[in-house]
């Protein structure tokens, strides 16, 4: 790559904004402008259902940087910007402003955006979701003694925020379609202790109940009966931002499809984060969307190596993580081909650990203030070592002895 290079940057989330600081700290000279549709500097999201909703950070806290690094980095950085078009033959993109900017190499980084539910009231001006710090902003508003929050969806968000809202003297109701909390994303065992967790906090879970209808007081169910609130926050679930990929014909299936250096079906163009659908090594490279920080921050690396030309890092076990309450969740890998599960450690006490295993390999873990658990099942993961289950599932064994 040409030192002069031109890189072009769309989206200043966690991904994006680690691209431009990656290219720096890799030795590249040319020009870097990193363009986003919000108007603060790259910030962390994860806190926004947390600390941050709890008043215990501030938007300083929040920040990947401080905005006058990327003055010093000579990072153009341009806030409240919204590319709307790509002309991959003339290597332009357009903004909403009516300007354009030329490039030698695109990253997009545009991230996701809140599944909208395709019912009455779905799309009120008054319903909150939980993605920007606008968003977070005008969820504390609503929060605190004597109010009450209802909570569409007991996915991660949904139960964070509720979490939150209970720490803030709120009233919290989560309401989920499926049999249990966490469905989609966590084994029987971990759903069964959240519920527990946050019943025992005071918070109210509706499962097997379907939102028809939604206004600016509550929500209907299906059975008819109404659930009334001072404010809705639904989370459903996110849906890649790939539509300026797909206008310029990259290759798009459930997000932006890229190979192990971020690159995408245009050889001049790369992106990163949860807008992308990405090989994972570790899982026999099937191709996945992974919506989380150390995602990010590994595909971020992986551009800013194949721009500069220079080896790209070692391939990660995907991990993900949640705080409620004063339980540190941490997840490592994806039960692809999970035949049975282990529980180490007793689901009533605080400490425990869910292992998925495809024959005498563990393919996830899932560990709840256990971090023993999870860095070696992570190292486990990552190295496909087999295990001895009998082993595994007795906590008096080391983790260092459960390798066969």
């Amino acid at each position: 790559m040409h030192p002069m290079t031109k890189v072009l940057i769309i989206g200043a989330g966690h991904a994006g904004g680690s691209v431009a600081a990656f290219l720096r700290q890799y030795g590249h000279e040319g020009p870097i402008i990193l363009a986003g549709e919000e108007d603060a500097p790259p910030y962390q999201r994860p806190p926004l259902s947390k600390a941050w909703l709890k008043g215990e950070a501030d938007l300083e806290a929040l920040l990947l940087r401080p905005l006058s690094f990327y003055a010093e980095q000579n990072i153009d950085f341009r806030p409240s910007t919204i590319a709307v078009s790509v002309d991959v033959a003339a290597r332009t993109v357009a903004f909403h402003d009516g300007s354009s900017e030329t490039y030698d190499i695109l990253v997009l980084a545009t991230g996701s955006t809140a599944r909208k539910l395709p019912i009455p009231g779905g799309d009120h001006p008054d319903l909150l979701e939980l993605r920007t710090l606008k968003d977070a902003e005008r969820l504390k508003a609503v929060l605190g003694p004597g109010k009450r929050l209802a909570v569409v969806g007991g996915g991660y968000v949904g139960l964070e925020a509720a979490a939150s809202a209970r720490a803030l003297g709120a009233e919290a109701i989560v309401i989920e379609r499926a049999p249990r909390v966490l469905a989609r994303v966590a084994s029987q065992t971990l759903s069964a202790f959240f519920t527990a967790q946050h019943r025992a906090h005071g918070v109210e879970i509706l499962t097997d109940a379907e939102v028809t209808a939604i206004a600016h007081d509550g929500v209907t169910l299906a059975d008819g009966s109404v659930v009334r609130a001072d404010a809705v926050l639904v989370g459903v679930g996110a849906l890649a931002s790939d539509s300026l990929a797909r206008s310029a014909g990259l290759r798009c299936d459930d997000g932006v499809v890229v190979d192990d250096q971020a690159r995408t079906s245009d050889p001049a163009i790369f992106a990163v984060g949860d807008m992308t659908r990405r090989p994972i090594p570790v899982h026999g490279g099937v191709h996945h969307r992974l919506e989380s920080v150390p995602n990010a921050l590994e595909q971020a690396k992986q551009a800013a190596s194949a721009i500069v030309g220079r080896p790209g890092p070692s391939p990660e076990v995907p991990w993900f993580w949640s705080d409620q309450y004063d339980f540190k969740l941490q997840i490592a890998g994806l039960p692809f081909d999970a035949d049975r599960q282990v529980v180490r450690g007793d689901p009533s006490a605080s400490g425990f650990a869910v292992f998925h295993l495809a024959g005498d390999r563990i393919v996830s873990v899932e560990a709840v203030n256990a971090p023993p658990e999870f860095m070696a099942g992570k190292q486990l993961i990552g190295k496909a070592t087999p295990v001895d289950v009998e082993k595994l599932s007795d906590p008096a064994v080391s983790m260092k002895a459960v390798a066969l």
